[in-house]
């Protein structure tokens, strides 16, 4: 921090006092203006207006400090230390060498009484040491991860250690209930200051973002409920509440307007957060996972167009949907606009069971190569799809014994097939 800023900081700071004085005393200016009895009774009026507003709370400011004295201690403060190595050219060149600790901090919300704590994968992906804190305490505790959920951005941790009198289990609400208006209450951790609290609305219950992780890196998308809490940096896996102090929602992601010109974010009034149901249905094989990854459920194909791409280690595979194709290509070799062409239908999964086809030959092109022969997925359930992360997208809410309607095109022709989910979509 430079010398102006510290000034300006100071500045603020100080401006903020003075106004909090000048309310704190509420004596009106046109006191002093006045003699004798008439101001005696003026003051004694606006004594007793300031005593009945400091008595009297709205209900909405009720129902906030109610829930917060009964679940901020299910709250979860989250340090993480990550080793890593220098890079070995700056080594060599400038004596920049060995490695360095990167920290980082988080938020997250005991789930039972077993001492479960739900947070978001980005808090502890790649994490070497795992610390939390719980509320009114000063010793930290040392945590391991259960299970991760990239796709879903979402993990579960766990400390032997705490004791168990800490543990304060935050209710889970139901986000499938969510209506547009309603107060919406985030706990968290914002820029390192812990145990804070924000309230605002729940401004939608149907924004599809990009959350989570695919394995080639893109975002997969999926429901977020959209408040105007603010949420920022920090408060990523904490608890979203409703006005019955239930968990509506998991803090992940935020916009920030001005983070994209300066390289770290803040609220803009826009922030995100992943619903409680998706964690809910997630759970169980979260606790099964021993440390594990946990994916979304799978129909058993694999991707049949592939892109090379040349990078720093190598040629790199890239699977691609119909959409990145030349229209000459599909023309040539009769396939739609768009859809998600399948190599392989692996045996014993929902999509050999549903009678799903793969390729039956391969064409190789400049950049790339295609299966021939086989199915093209085009639709999920009426809704178009182009890639992988299209069709995981559909998929990541559904739970065993689902049935998913696929539109599928094969030789030019299309027909609709139904998919139901097995235990063998969720193998993992």
């Amino acid at each position: 921090m430079n010398k102006n800023t510290i000034l300006v900081t100071v500045a603020a700071l100080v401006g903020l006092g003075l106004g909090a004085t000048v309310m704190r005393d509420q004596v009106p200016v046109s006191l002093a203006q006045q003699t004798g009895s008439t101001a005696k009774s003026t003051a004694a009026a606006a004594a007793s207006a300031v005593q009945k507003e400091a008595g009297a709370r709205l209900q909405n400011e009720t129902n906030t400090i109610d829930i917060v004295k009964r679940y901020e201690p299910g709250l979860v403060y989250i340090s993480t230390e990550q080793t890593v190595q220098a890079d070995p050219y700056a080594q060599m060149m400038f004596g920049q060498g060995g490695a360095q600790v990167q920290e980082g901090v988080g938020s997250g919300f005991f789930v039972n009484a077993a001492g479960d704590i739900l947070t978001n994968y980005h808090v502890v992906q790649d994490a070497d040491k795992i610390t939390i804190r719980v509320q009114n305490q000063t010793k930290t505790y040392a945590a391991t991860v259960i299970g991760r959920a990239p796709q879903y951005d979402l993990a579960l941790i766990r400390s032997s250690t705490l004791p168990k009198n800490l543990i304060r289990p935050i209710p889970l609400g139901d986000s499938s209930a969510l209506a547009v208006g309603q107060k919406a209450i985030a706990m968290g951790a914002p820029f390192g200051f812990d145990f804070s609290v924000t309230e605002g609305i729940v401004s939608s219950t149907q924004r599809r973002i990009p959350i989570g992780f695919s394995t080639n890196g893109q975002g997969i998308n999926q429901n977020a409920i959209q408040t105007d809490a603010a949420i920022n940096p920090g408060n990523s896996g904490g608890p979203l509440l409703n006005s019955a102090g239930q968990v509506i929602g998991i803090n992940t992601q935020i916009i920030s307007p001005s983070g994209s010109q300066s390289g770290t974010g803040q609220s803009a009034g826009v922030g995100f957060a992943i619903p409680i149901n998706a964690a809910k249905t997630l759970l169980p094989r979260l606790q099964a996972a021993k440390g594990g990854v946990v994916t979304a459920p799978v129909l058993g194909i694999t991707a049949g167009l592939i892109g090379f791409q040349n990078g720093a280690g190598g040629t790199q595979q890239i699977a691609v949907g119909l959409g990145e194709l030349r229209d000459e290509a599909k023309q040539q070799y009769k396939l739609p606009n768009s859809g998600l062409v399948i190599a392989t239908v692996l045996p014993n999964t929902p999509a050999s069971r549903a009678g799903l086809k793969g390729g039956t030959s391969t064409q190789q092109f400049q950049g790339g190569q295609i299966s021939l022969g086989g199915d093209v997925i085009t639709k999920v359930n009426g809704q178009p799809i182009d890639t992988l992360e299209d069709l995981q997208s559909y998929l990541i809410d559904k739970r065993q014994g689902d049935t998913i309607t696929l539109t599928v095109v094969r030789g030019g022709k299309s027909r609709n097939v139904k998919v139901t989910l097995d235990a063998s979509a969720f193998s993992n």
